[in-house]
Parts: structure tokens; sequence; C-alpha cells
């Protein structure tokens, strides 16, 4: 584990693993047989130049850059971790920008960065779960940002017939060249400006639920078990 970090820590190499990454996302992606489900959802919304705010689960990371249109802006939110600087420094190898930082409470340099590209009619993308988790488990910071700017929720996801699933909190899934694979784009998601507490706790749910149910569908389309979310008790983080 300190030899992972000492390596990493050295900027060269960590360029070349970002490098060598992006260059594996390419090769799954050219070498296998993949599907866009419901992918005039986003189209509707690049077509009319009108913002969205994306979002998938931490664990189906990887190969989301492939499901981005070239040439609308988006920003990835990305913890300061130094998790973060190796995925930010991957999906720039995609033409994706990235904004560092949290949406929870306390994160306010992140949120007053992701309002200002939405204001922009740039596009945004969060990972609910991350950066810690609990897995498949969405905080409240992304029904937030959808009230504050009035900005739709599109969830999305990723499976892969051929995959390896990492031990990680996460279950990171990581696809093999080769594999029969679908990107799963769902439906808009809307927070009225005006919800109280009430309102954005059963948005946060409803966004839970939909990344839940089309990870789940993603999975079965290419013939996996579905991941568990973990168990939770006690109230919904913030």
């Amino acid at each position: 584990m300190r030899l992972g970090k000492t390596i990493l820590q050295s900027e060269g190499t960590r360029r070349l693993l970002c490098r060598l990454v992006a260059g594996y996302i390419r090769l799954v992606r050219l070498t296998g047989r993949w599907t866009v489900v419901r992918g005039e959802n986003p189209r509707a919304f690049w077509q009319a130049g009108k913002p969205f705010i994306g979002c998938f689960w931490h664990g189906r990371l990887l190969m989301m850059p492939c499901a981005w249109s070239r040439g609308h802006p988006i920003h990835v939110l990305i913890s300061e971790h130094r998790d973060g600087r190796l995925i930010a420094e991957t999906i720039a190898h995609f033409e994706l920008n990235t904004i560092a930082g949290s949406t929870r409470r306390g994160g306010t340099d992140a949120i007053r960065a992701l309002l200002k590209a939405l204001r922009a009619k740039d596009y945004v993308c969060i990972t609910p779960d991350g950066p810690r988790g609990p897995r498949m488990r969405a905080s409240d910071g992304i029904v937030r940002l959808a009230r504050v700017s009035g900005v739709p929720i599109l969830p999305a996801t990723f499976g892969a017939h051929r995959r390896k699933v990492l031990p990680s909190w996460d279950r990171f899934v990581i696809p093999w060249p080769f594999t029969r694979g679908v990107l799963v784009w769902g439906e808009p998601i809307t927070v009225a400006r005006d919800a109280d507490d009430a309102a954005l706790e059963r948005a946060r749910v409803q966004v839970e639920d939909a990344l839940n149910a089309l990870t789940e569908e993603a999975d079965r389309l290419v013939g996996q078990s579905p991941i568990e979310p973990a168990a939770i008790a006690g109230p919904a983080r913030s």
C-alpha cells in the first residue's frame, strides 16, 4: 500500500497510469459490442442546448466517458482525494472537465462552480454515492443542486457481460475487451425550486431508486447478476 502511494506521488508515473487507463477504456469500447439504451433522452437535451445534471454510481464510472457526446461541455465533480486526481487526469483524455470538491454541506466552492457551469448552459455530472459511500446510496447533495439550479437530473449507468468486480466499497466494475455491453440512460428527474426538506428526501429516494433500477436493468441486459446496494440503517446522509 505504501509502495503504491509512493509511486503515485510521481507526476510522471501518475500521468502514464492515467494515459494507460484512458487507452484501456478506448480499447474496451472499440473491441466490444456496445449498445446505447434510451440514448434519445440525453440527445433531446443536447440538441436543444439545455443543461442537465448527469449522475451514475461510483462503481460504474469507468465506461461513462463513452456515453458522452463530444461538443457538449461537461464538468464532472471529482473528490479532492488522491484517487480523485487520478480520475480527473484520466477523463481529461476524453475532453471532460472536472470540478474538485463535494456537494456535501460545507462544499460551497464546488456547488458554486457547478452552478456557474449550469448557468452557462454546460452540463455537470455527479456520483451521488461518492467518494466514500455507502455503495449505491444517494446523498442529498444532487437534489439540492437540482433545486437551486432548476435543472433536471438524468441518471445513467453501464453493464458488461465479461467483467471484473473489484472488492472495493463501491464494487468497481471493470469490463474486459471484446465484451458485450450496454450504456443505459434513464428518465429526467425534476426537483421543484420550492421543495422543502420532505420533498427533497422524496427526490433523493427517487434518484437512488432510479439509479438502482437502471443498474439492475443494465446488468440483466448483459446476462449478469445485479450488484446489491450497501445495507444502510438510520436517516439519509447529507
